[in-house]
Formats: structure tokens, sequence, C-alpha cells
């Protein structure tokens, strides 16, 4: 096994992120908005049956996790899980992979800082202050503050995270607990309008049997069972964070491991408990659509049944929080994902991005990434514009789900390869696991299809993974071909 520090001899970044910090880097990362306000809409699909939708689905995000942990063990210096497809797959995959997936997530980063200015202007609109004409300059002041933390030092990128992933957690925690006393007392509560519902909320009883009565595992039909996988899976995007983390952790090699094993205890707390939580206090058929298709938050809901008349003020801080930490994670990850493109391109301008700060992090990659990130607001004025982003956000989602199989695909060939470690972070049961995990994310690629609003975003990522996909293989080819040309020229 080769020691961290002979294998960090051309890592130039800090190693200065901690247990403490990777620990909640990794909870930040699998608990995002959806879990706040679009767990109603995954409940309303499917019922009860949700909790098992979610354990499911997590457990496959798991056999992911395993696989990435075990290349980053093996190679702790990589700044990022993409590089083993080069390794592995080739540079062709590699090209494809590493620009695919900032693309996607420059694209998830736009969609961010768009949510984060509209929850702002939720969250202040819930005291009758109206901040609404001043979403550009709340979009601004967010991504340039998040740029700073990001630009000062990794250490502190990693307090960030700690603290708002704390916060996530308090009001997770706080829910769960609020629930297990209405339970206990037997608590009864009145109709009430909740903010963000076109309804009154009927009167009811906190009870076990609000889940348990006439359970059904699709009791709105198989199709809508089959598309509630999706829908969940996209709650978990961005679980793989942490295998970008790797490069600039103490002690990866005990860390690691340590955090991936621990995802499914995170799972378990903080979907499944919380999913469980609101559906006793609330009969899942309670959760209907409003007139423009959105659902009301099942967290201000229940806070709003326990009393607390500033729940939605309460929610909607912590939802900002959450979104803060998912673009903070995504400026951390697209600036380390551009640094990698930049020192493997042969062109001179893009190397001038792979450059490392006296910071010691990848400061001209983050602030390209985030000046790319700041033309959402620019987008968001031209309605054409803004219905093809959409589109282009929606498929890079969709894409993503390509790069997990690359992932796995890479994984396969570094179990069968010379490189392998057997004491290492090993994946247990790995051709049966990897091949589960592979056959799950096609699963869920082809639930895409199922729905009008997803179908669309499936078709453009086929269209992407081909014509790129292709072009990459093509300049790989070329590529190759000048080079073996070059030192047959040298031999002569």
């Amino acid at each position: 096994m080769q020691d961290v520090d002979e294998l960090d001899a051309s890592n130039e970044m800090s190693r200065g992120l901690t247990n403490r910090h990777v620990q909640f880097i990794a909870i930040g990362g699998t608990i995002g908005t959806g879990l706040f306000l679009g767990s109603g809409k995954s409940i309303a699909l499917t019922g009860p049956s949700i909790i098992l939708v979610y354990i499911v689905v997590g457990f496959m995000m798991f056999l992911l996790m395993r696989a990435i942990g075990e290349l980053m063990y093996k190679d702790p210096s990589q700044h990022t899980f993409i590089n083993f497809i080069t390794r592995y797959l080739g540079h062709g995959w590699g090209h494809f992979a590493g620009w695919t997936y900032w693309i996607a997530l420059v694209l998830l980063g736009m969609t961010e800082i768009t949510a984060v200015s509209t929850y702002f202007v939720t969250f202040f609109s819930t005291f009758g202050i109206d901040v609404s004409s001043y979403k550009w300059l709340i979009e601004l002041c967010f991504l340039l503050a998040l740029i700073s933390i990001n630009l000062i030092a990794v250490k502190v990128f990693g307090e960030a995270e700690f603290w708002f992933a704390m916060i996530k957690i308090t009001l997770i925690v706080g829910m769960i607990v609020t629930a297990v006393v209405m339970l206990v007392i037997h608590y009864h509560y009145p109709e009430v309008h909740v903010t963000g519902s076109d309804v009154v909320s009927p009167a009811g009883a906190v009870s076990i049997h609000n889940i348990i009565d006439g359970f059904q595992l699709a009791p709105n039909g198989w199709m809508a069972f089959l598309m509630s996988f999706q829908m969940v899976f996209f709650a978990y995007q961005m679980i793989e964070f942490i295998g970008v983390t790797v490069s600039e952790t103490e002690n990866p090699r005990k860390v690691l491991p340590k955090a991936i094993n621990e995802i499914i205890v995170r799972v378990l707390i903080f979907y499944v408990g919380a999913l469980a939580a609101i559906m006793v206090i609330v009969p899942w058929r309670n959760f209907q659509p409003n007139a423009d298709g959105s659902f009301a938050s099942p967290f201000i809901m229940v806070f709003k049944y326990a009393g607390l008349d500033w729940a939605a003020a309460l929610v909607f801080f912590v939802v900002i929080t959450a979104a803060s930490s998912a673009l903070n994670s995504l400026l951390y990850s697209t600036g380390r994902h551009l640094y990698q493109l930049a020192l493997d391109s042969p062109s001179v301008t893009m190397r001038k991005l792979g450059v490392i700060s006296k910071n010691q992090v990848p400061s001209r990659a983050i602030i390209a990434s985030g000046a790319v990130i700041l033309l959402s607001p620019v987008i968001n004025a031209f309605p054409q514009i803004h219905s093809a982003f959409v589109l282009f956000a929606s498929a890079s989602s969709s894409v993503v789900i390509g790069i997990y199989v690359l992932t796995m695909l890479a994984h396969r060939k570094y179990r069968q390869s010379a490189d392998f470690m057997p004491d290492g972070f090993v994946m247990p049961a790995w051709k049966v696991t990897n091949t589960l995990a592979i056959a799950f994310f096609v699963f869920v690629f082809i639930t895409l299809f199922l729905a009008s609003d997803t179908r669309g975003s499936a078709i453009a990522a086929i269209v992407w993974f081909v014509v790129f996909g292709t072009f990459c293989m093509l300049r790989e080819r070329f590529v190759n071909r000048d080079l073996k040309h070059a030192l047959r020229s040298s031999t002569k």
C-alpha cells in the first residue's frame, strides 16, 4: 500500500478538512431542499410506501459511494472521482465525464442560486415584507459571499458546511421529537390554513394508524410507484460530493470509510425518520396539489399543527440555508473539476485555470465557475432563453445518471486490474453489488420516459451522450493517432 504522503507528491492543495468537517459535509450532501419542500409531492404520489422507496434508493446510492470510496481509498490524492473514469475507461470517456459533470454542476448551481433568491423572498413575505424586486441583488450577494468562503481556505469552507448541516439536522431532529411527543400524548389538532396550501388542512389526530390503515404498496397505481423512484433519486443527488473532498481531507484513509459507512444511518434517521414522523401526524391522503401543481411543505404543516404560527418562517429560513449549502458545495466541486480539466487540457489558455492560490485552493477555477453561474439572473430575464435553460438543467440531472454508470464501470475495471488493493476499503461482493447498482441506474433513467415532464430531459440526455460522447471518442482516437505518428517519426 502506497503511503498518502508519497501519493501527495503532486497534490498542491491543503488537507484542511477534519473528520468533523467531512462527516457533516457527507450529511449535508445527503439532505437537500427536496426533503423540506418536495416530500409532500413524494408522499402524495405513493403514500407510506415512499419510505420503502427512500430505503431502496438510499441503499443503491450507498453502493455507488462504496465504489467511489474504494477508488478514492486506493489513491486519496485525486481531486475528483472522475479521474478514475479516465484511468480505467480511457481518456475519451474521462474527457466526456469531466466536462459533462462540470456542466451539469454549473447548471445545477444556476437553479440553486435562483432557488435561494426565491426562498429568500418567500421568507420575508411571511413577515409582510416584499423584496421580490431585489432578487437579482440577493443572488449576486449570496454568490459573492459563497465564492469568498471558497477562496479563503478549504477549512473555512468546511466550517461553513458544518454549520449549514447543523441547522438542517436541528430542524429534522426537532420535527421528529415533536412527532414523538405528539404521538405519546395522543395529540389532536384543529383544522388550520397552512402557508403554501390553497385549502384549509383538516383536523386530525396523531397516530400510527395514519400510516398503517389501508396500507398499499401502490395506492395510486404502479405507474405512480415507479415514477416515485426518479423523484427520490434526484433528492439524493450530490451524495457523491464527498468523493471530491478526499484530496483535501486529513487522514483520508481513516475518515473516508467512516463517512461512507454512516450513509445508511443518515438515510434511516433523516429521510425515513422524517417521513415516518410526518405521516404519523398528517394522513398521507391529506397531501393534495394546489391549483399550480405545487404542494405545501410537510414540515410547515407539522409545526403549524403543533401551534407554531411562525412555522413557515422557520422552515424557509432552514430551506435558505439548505440551498446555500448546496450552492456552496457546488462552487467547491465545480472549482475542483474545472481545475482538473485545466490540468489535463493541452490548451495554454485553459491551463491558466489550473493554478493553486497561496491559500492552496484553485481560486481561478472557482471564480470562473462562479462567473458562469452568475449568468442565471440574465437567463431568467429572457423568457425564451429561460425555457431552454429549464430543459438543459433538467437534462443535466438525467446525464448525471450516466456519470454514475461510468463510475461503476471504472470500479469494475479497477477490481480486475493489477491496481486492486485487497487490504483497502473493499466493496463487498463487488460483482453482484456493482452490477445491481448499474441496473438500478438504468432503471431510473427508463422511468424518466414515464412522465411527460421528464421525457424531454431524458431524450436531451441521450442526444448529449451520443453527440458529445462520439466527439470525445473521435477526439481521443485522433490524439492517439497523432501521438503514434510522432513516436514513429522520432524513432526514425
